[in-house]
């Protein structure tokens, strides 16, 4: 089917449609007129209605689609301001077939010229009654039809509404199930793939099929007992016919075949044929269709039992059941997690531990659970109706068998723990309730709330700050959580604090013996320097020393804070994991994000009585991410990673399930704390900030190298698939943000002349000029510049250099001594522009001397753009921040800031892959993304 553009479908939703049906059906067309968006593809003869009631016979320019292919239009019409009635009408008798599809309301047939086809059915009255309020309500401009080619067109009629309609709706269900790969999944092109297939052979078949599906009867079965005797009788189905027209007519079978029923003559035929149609799905009706009258069935208890689970087929079938109304439906199962006598004595032990807890089933009648003696009697019943409490219970063969195997696979105390929080499991493929009992329930209640009361914690005598009040309450969830055995993630916004806290909380865990040890911190090698400094100031006489280069060393190491590297970390995982460890922290937490790379491995490696991840974006691209560090810190609340893709991931990112998404929320949220500046009462005292992206065009150069880049680099993705487009798609996305920064780092000449080449070098050197002109104090302003190209900084260098401003350069390459130098020059006013590679420097560091901060170039990811933000914009800050964001007009970066505004939403939460998201467009999307647009 043909994909229409957002801006196509809805200017199509402001044209009149006009549906011509087909044979098949999906072989019918909406041709739109109007004020068409795209270039029409023809003319079309139409007959239409006037205001005043006559008949206007009018050639139009369409543009015709397959109803398929109309669908994404009509629905959009039903939510486009100024939409065309007709449209609007159209789009609701769309979401009619669409509902029914989803339904399973299908049947096979063969077309009146006797192709294969679908058809929307078996209808029921709530269906009829909805297509028919539908025709009454059709405007007028909504029945014009296309004329034939040939005739008079003064003959011409217009199509009667309920017709229309109903055709409408079996091209609907003909095209939108169909796809390409239908056919190879079918075993066969008969109603799955979108070509015509003549297949008159099976007209028989198909009448018979298809026999009632606009007829003015439905079947239903009326469930009843001779005397009441539930404990011993027989159950009667007897056989009821209802009128469609007039869902207050109901006929009992027995006197459809005596007569004088205000049912019409072919009432028996059509509910003959929905009986056959029916026994398809319950065998057991075949014995009714023997019956010289039709008129009830008596059913064993093993033909009960048999209904009963086969009830919601029937109805789809188009066969209603209906059970006594004495009968009580109310008996539902969950699953009850923790059984236990009493509370464990010592939750730290058992919720790291590897003890298991009962995972059983529990039947409730309303809101009372079941009690042994009740669920023994209902296992042991050998009928579907057993007496409860007085009542009579109808009871569905699955919850009999779960009263029969009540006790499912244990579950461990997190796992336990898991399912308490998110109120559901999944067994046996059903997601099912879960009733916690007491002692989980209240644990669930602790540590649901981060801010509730809980310990009396206080900021440790030892620490020599103050502690704002989020950063108390970040504390004692600190404490909480680890003296529980729980692990936690503390993911404030960067600049928070998020420091002091893991400080106070080492020194809390010093008080008490069973939690004292040291703490070894693993950070990025750009933060040791900062840690230091941290603890010797927060923390003075608190021993920390440095593991890392050629002399690092443990000895001693039995108090305070030691410090580390990922990269020493992988180097040294057994040594450090040999050594007693009261509490581990991962800072910048999303170093290990990627579960299978050898510096998350050893990670894992290294044991610890609490593990704590500091990180100010716990999700950068994927819920993967997410796992990762949250596994780390609590292993198997989330259980294993392709369980969780299935079962979370896919679900959250590809299907956008809220549901999904909000019990995974109640899941984590206990475990990872997240604060913003912008949350009322967090970080009052900081200062403004303002966001301006600042577009510039390319210069003639540019936008002459930009173009062939997009010609030469299209021609060769069109004739490409598979990984080889998806490289070429990345390289022309490299290529193409490297000609918007500059020609000569896209054509790699270091030594080449700068200057009059590039619109974003010359916005910079403008803002530079702004920035660091003496505002009457004696000082300028000063400014952090990221890229996300080394290459592009070194030119940076280069060229403030030459105009005489002093810069300071910090990239991935850049020594441990050299970095910490170079941030304790910036923040002592020796140079007034700091170039920062995005990735090497993008987290960790203070540098809260600049209050300007300038994105040359765009990361795609609006989380990781916050975060290098947060350099200038954090606790400390005492000056209004501005922030600059270069786009390049008219170019694939002007485009992709127009999808950032709205992915910002979800930076911390669903985010899509960045770049490689875009390798999966079409080569249409594609080329609409990356052309130059604009003047030059």
């Amino acid at each position: 089917m043909r994909t229409l553009a957002p801006a196509t479908a809805s200017g199509l939703a402001r044209c009149t449609p006009v549906f011509a049906p087909g044979d098949p059906h999906r072989a019918g067309t909406v041709a739109f007129h109007g004020d068409l968006p795209d270039d029409p593809t023809g003319e079309l003869d139409i007959l239409r209605p006037l205001p005043d009631g006559s008949l206007e016979h009018a050639t139009v320019a369409v543009l015709r689609l397959p109803v398929g292919d109309a669908v994404p239009a009509l629905t959009a019409a039903r939510r486009t301001p100024g939409a065309d009635p007709a449209a609007a009408f159209w789009g609701a008798v769309t979401v009619v077939a669409l509902q029914l599809i989803t339904r399973g309301r299908l049947v096979p047939g063969v077309s009146p010229g006797g192709f294969d086809t679908w058809r929307a059915g078996p209808l029921d009255a709530a269906d009829a009654a909805r297509l028919r309020e539908l025709a009454d309500a059709m405007p007028a401009t909504a029945r014009a039809v296309a004329l034939p080619g040939t005739g008079d067109p003064a003959e011409a009629v217009l199509a009667e509404p309920l017709a229309l309609v109903r055709a409408f709706v079996d091209a609907v269900a003909d095209a939108w199930p169909r796809t390409a790969a239908a056919p190879l999944a079918a075993g066969s092109p008969l109603f799955a793939s979108r070509e015509p297939n003549h297949v008159p052979r099976l007209r028989s078949w198909s009448d018979e099929l298809s026999a009632g599906l606009d007829s003015g009867v439905r079947v239903s079965l009326r469930l009843e007992v001779p005397g009441g005797d539930y404990a011993g009788g027989a159950f009667h189905a007897v056989v009821q016919a209802h009128s469609l027209s007039d869902p207050a007519v109901v006929v009992d079978a027995e006197r459809l075949w005596a007569g004088g029923h205000p049912l019409g003559a072919d009432a028996r035929i059509e509910l003959t044929r929905a009986l056959r149609r029916a026994a398809r799905t319950w065998p057991a009706l075949e014995r009714l269709l023997a019956q010289g009258v039709p008129d009830h069935l008596v059913l064993d208890d093993g033909e009960l039992a048999e209904l009963l689970a086969v009830a919601p087929r029937l109805a789809a079938a188009g066969v209603e059941v209906h059970w006594p109304r004495e009968l009580v439906r109310s008996l539902t199962a969950r699953a009850a997690v923790g059984r236990a006598e009493r509370a464990p004595s010592d939750l730290a032990s058992v919720l790291g531990g590897d003890g298991l807890f009962a995972f059983d089933w529990q039947l409730a009648l309303g809101d009372r659970a079941l009690t042994a003696a009740e669920l023994d009697r209902l296992a042991e019943s050998r009928r579907p109706v057993v007496r409860l409490r007085d009542e009579w219970v109808l009871v569905d063969p699955d919850l009999a068998r779960k009263a029969r195997e009540r006790e499912l696979k244990p579950v461990t105390a997190i796992e336990a723990l898991g399912v308490a929080l998110t109120g559901t499991a999944e067994v046996d493929g059903e997601r099912v309730e879960v009733v916690a009992d007491d002692w989980l329930a209240d644990l669930r209640a602790r540590i649901a709330d981060p801010d509730s009361g809980g310990e009396p914690v206080e900021a440790p005598a030892a620490l020599a700050a103050t502690l704002r009040d989020y950063q108390l309450r970040g504390l004692r969830w600190l404490v909480r959580m680890t003296d529980l055995g729980l692990g936690g993630c503390l993911a404030d916004d960067m600049g928070l604090g998020k420091t002091v806290t893991l400080i106070a909380l080492h020194l809390h865990r010093q008080l008490a013996e069973r939690t004292a040890g040291p703490t070894l911190v693993v950070c990025p090698a750009s933060l040791l320097g900062n840690w230091q400094r941290e603890i010797t100031r927060f923390a003075p006489g608190v021993p920390v020393r440095r593991f890392h280069g050629a002399a690092r060393s443990l000895d001693g190491a039995d108090t305070g804070f030691v410090l580390t590297t990922y990269g020493t970390m992988r180097l040294d995982a057994e040594r450090l994991g040999a050594h007693p460890w009261g509490l581990l922290v991962a800072d910048e937490a999303q170093h290990v994000k990627n579960p299978g790379s050898g510096t998350a491995k050893a990670l894992r490696a290294i044991p610890a009585r609490a593990r704590v991840a500091l990180t100010g974006t716990p999700v950068e691209n994927n819920l993967s991410e997410l796992w990762a560090v949250l596994d780390w810190t609590t292993p198997g609340l989330l259980g294993g990673l392709a369980s969780f893709r299935a079962r979370w991931a896919k679900p959250i990112e590809a299907d956008r399930d809220a549901a999904t998404a909000d019990r995974l929320a109640r899941l984590i949220r206990p475990f990872l704390l997240r604060r913003r500046k912008s949350d009322p009462g967090i970080a009052p005292e900081l200062p403004p900030k303002t966001e301006t992206d600042r577009p510039v065009s390319l210069t003639q150069e540019q936008a002459a190298l930009y173009r062939a880049v997009v010609t030469e680099t299209m021609d060769r993705i069109r004739a490409a698939d598979g990984m080889q487009r998806r490289g070429l798609v990345m390289r022309l996305l490299t290529g193409l943000k490297q000609i918007c920064n500059h020609p000569a780092q896209y054509l790699r000449e270091p030594q080449a002349r700068l200057t009059g080449r590039s619109g974003k070098l010359e916005l910079l050197d403008e803002l530079l000029d702004t920035i660091l002109a003496d505002d009457g104090t004696g000082q300028g302003g000063a400014v952090l510049v990221f890229t996300q190209y080394v290459q592009m900084a070194r030119l940076l260098e280069r060229h403030l250099r030459d105009r005489g401003v002093a810069t300071g350069f910090l990239h991935g390459g850049t020594p441990v001594p050299r970095r910490e130098d170079l941030v304790r020059g910036f923040g002592a006013g020796e140079f007034p522009v700091f170039l920062l590679s995005l990735k090497a420097a993008g987290t960790g560091l203070n540098l809260t001397r600049a209050d300007h901060v300038v994105h040359f170039d765009r990361w795609w990811n609006p989380a990781v753009e916050d975060q290098a933000t947060d350099r200038a914009y954090r606790i400390g800050q005492t000056r209004p921040v501005q922030v600059h964001r270069l786009i390049a007009e008219g170019t694939v970066e002007d485009r992709v800031a127009e999808m950032l505004r709205g992915k910002r939403d979800l930076a911390d939460a669903i985010l899509a892959n960045g770049e490689a998201a875009l390798t999966e467009l079409t080569d249409a999307e594609l080329t609409e993304l990356v052309e130059l647009r604009g003047g030059r």
